[in-house]
């Protein structure tokens, strides 16, 4: 489902992203995600940090939770129920759901100012 976008962070501060993994590409369901890829961009969008975190189980509860404990800036997934986006957007961490393809080729996009909702790979 396609909301709208939510607005973007103050470019003069870091950034923290959360993709919801499955094996190398976004999750398509924010709510059975158990993969992690968690990223800390400075303002240049140069990384900083990054690490990989596997849950015990799934639950968009949990993942709400754990973006808010690690200071979450934006989250990248594929679908999300709207009392979860909803609750994220209210918490200031920005959305970009319906994103289709390889979780590097999201934030490559994203490096370069060019994810939105709604972005799918193409084969090349």
């Amino acid at each position: 489902m396609m909301r709208k976008k939510t607005s973007a962070l103050d470019s003069t501060s870091s950034e923290k992203i959360l993709v919801v993994l499955y094996e190398d590409d976004v999750h398509p369901r924010f709510d059975l995600a158990m993969g992690l890829y968690i990223a800390e961009f400075d303002q240049k969008k140069t990384l900083v940090h990054e690490k990989t975190l596997v849950l015990p189980h799934p639950s968009a509860e949990d993942l709400c939770r754990l973006a808010l404990a690690e200071k979450i800036t934006i989250l990248i997934c594929g679908g999300i129920e709207e009392e979860y986006f909803d609750y994220l957007t209210w918490k200031d961490v920005q959305v970009i759901d319906s994103v289709i393809g390889d979780y590097q080729w999201a934030l490559q996009r994203w490096m370069a100012s060019l994810l939105q909702s709604g972005d799918i790979q193409r084969p090349a």
